[in-house]
Order: structure tokens, then sequence, then C-alpha cells
């Protein structure tokens, strides 16, 4: 009776150390896959005057594979340090204030209206001179 506690206790001693580098192992883990995560993550940092674009979150009744679902651009006026972004549309007529999140720089190209002119002549055919 004696041998057979021992015995148990030892397993139950084997039973923890095995559960506690369970856990440490799990943890480690854990850590190294937050670490690669939060490398890919970008830091949004907005400053007035920046163009940005805003994602529509509302509920589509009609999804459509081809619609964007970021809308804008607008351009921001104010930051504030609670993370809400004051953002305008691009001709300043209607002003708003959402969460800095749903917000991401616009890449675009500047507009820069550069009107090219080709002038083309009347192609010559092989009977005229």
């Amino acid at each position: 009776m004696e041998v057979a506690g021992t015995s148990r206790v030892t397993e139950l001693h084997e039973l923890d150390k095995f559960r506690y580098h369970t856990f440490e192992s799990t943890r480690l883990y854990k850590e190294m896959m937050k670490i690669m995560h939060d490398k890919h993550i970008q830091e949004r940092i907005f400053k007035p005057e920046d163009v940005v674009l805003l994602y529509n979150s509302r509920l589509k009744l009609f999804p459509s594979k081809m619609k964007s679902s970021w809308s804008g651009p607008f351009r921001v006026v104010q930051v504030l340090s609670s993370g809400v972004v004051e953002i305008e549309f691009e001709d300043g007529t209607n002003r708003f204030r959402v969460n800095g999140q749903r917000l991401k720089h616009y890449l675009g190209m500047d507009e820069e209206n550069i009107v090219l002119v080709i002038h083309l002549k009347e192609p010559q055919w092989l009977s005229e001179p």
C-alpha cells in the first residue's frame, strides 16, 4: 500500500512537471507569435492636411466583390489626443469626426492637370505624290 502511494505521488509530480513545461512552451510560442504579428503592424500617425481614406463599415445588403470598401479621399483637419480624427471632404464642405483606426493614408497620385496635345497629319496614300 505504501509503495503504491509513493508511486502515485511520483506520477503526480511528473504530471505537474509535464504540465509546467507545456505551459512554458505555450507561453514562449505565444510571445514569439505576438512579436511576429506586431512586426507587420504599421503605426498610423495623422497630421493636419494629410489626405486619407475612410473605411466604410456599413451593412451591405448586396455586397459586391469589385466595389472598394474605402471611401474618400478626405483631408485631416484636426487630430485629438483620444485617437479621434476630424476630417472633411476635399472641397471643405462637410466636417465630421471618426475613429483614427478607420482611416488610412491615401497614396494616390497628385492631381496635376497636364494635357498633352498631339497634332496628327493626314496619312499619305501611295497614289498621292
